[in-house]
């Protein structure tokens, strides 16, 4: 079996948010030393990464086809960030299914049922086909990815992901050449995602929540859809159990709790988009040099351990630091008039 990295190492103890649970996982600590990076451990490599989740009580999770941690070559960042406690990741974030506030989603999200799952790979693919809940954690290779995540509402985060790479979800379905665009669709179940049966609550959005991609951005090796951070389950709050991270992009491109990808050849509706089309572009690239209209994006709050009263401001890295591995998608278009 070969044993493969995370991309952790490129990141600094002050850049990754705060695991104190994270490294009091038994299981979690027999499969990965750290020196340097994140390596698995020669005798815990057999285990199942849903050992990760269960600590190793769950026999038939133990059985299952093992994961392996990946890594790619990705540019290194040399900023200094505070670090940003485990409960903000969980309790602090945007999920208006469950309300508008920061905190609403962790308060609500539990009433959200994700095992079973359905999520359907369909459109202009020769292959369509789904994925149950069991499917996300064992029929591809997992990989760990140290994520900068940047708000809209510009403030950020860095997140250690757990998750697929899109490109090889897409290809199992084997993508037609006429498709040029991904079209995803949030879960719509209003009994249970509270937002979904009141506008009061849950915004004057026109639900389930849509995003879309172009094929290029779609095949990119940064994108991944997650089902893990912190070697555990994506909380309800998080995009359970399975959500897009596009980390080049504002994060309301990453949508949570995904039942459905299609492909498609015209480019799809945006939730954001639509609602508020001078606001938020279907690219949604981050972009210092482009504002909102209604406040600046050159620089970010980091989430902190502190409150109102502890602000760290950076300045925004053009495509949130990954220009190098993305700026090349955007080469022909005016990123100033497709922001």
């Amino acid at each position: 079996m070969k044993i493969r990295h995370s991309n952790r190492s490129q990141f600094k103890d002050s850049q990754i948010t705060d695991e104190s649970v994270y490294h009091n996982r038994r299981s979690f600590i027999k499969q990965l030393a750290v020196a340097g990076g994140v390596t698995l451990a020669s005798q815990p490599a057999q285990a199942s990464f849903l050992d990760w989740f269960t600590d190793g009580k769950n026999e038939t999770s133990n059985n299952t086809k093992s994961r392996q941690l990946a890594e790619l070559n990705y540019q290194k960042d040399s900023s200094e960030l505070k670090r940003t406690p485990y409960d903000k990741v969980t309790q602090f974030n945007n999920f208006y299914e469950f309300g508008t506030s920061k905190t609403e989603p962790a308060e609500h999200a539990s009433a959200l049922q994700v095992n079973p799952w359905d999520l359907k790979i369909s459109g202009l693919v020769d292959k369509p086909y789904q994925l149950g809940y069991e499917d996300l954690f064992s029929q591809f290779d997992l990989y760990e990815r140290v994520y900068r995540l940047r708000c809209v509402e510009a403030w950020s985060m860095v997140v250690p992901w757990i998750g697929i790479p899109l490109a090889k979800v897409l290809e199992r379905a084997q993508v037609q050449n006429r498709a040029k665009y991904v079209s995803f669709k949030t879960l719509y179940r209003p009994s249970e995602m509270r937002g979904q049966s009141s506008r009061f609550i849950g915004g004057n959005i026109d639900y389930p929540y849509r995003e879309g991609l172009t094929i290029a951005e779609a095949m990119h090796p940064l994108t991944i859809l997650a089902v893990g951070l912190y070697g555990k389950e994506l909380p309800n709050q998080n995009g359970a159990p399975v959500r897009l991270i596009v980390p080049w992009k504002y994060g309301f491109k990453s949508i949570k709790s995904i039942v459905s990808i299609e492909l498609t050849n015209h480019q799809p509706i945006t939730t954001w988009n639509q609602l508020a089309p001078d606001e938020y572009g279907f690219y949604a690239n981050v972009n210092p040099n482009v504002d909102h209209p209604r406040w600046s994006q050159a620089s970010e709050r980091v989430i902190t351990t502190g409150g109102l009263f502890e602000q760290t401001r950076v300045p925004t890295q053009m495509f949130n630091g990954y220009g190098e591995q993305v700026a090349n998608l955007y080469k022909n278009i005016n990123l100033k008039t497709n922001y």
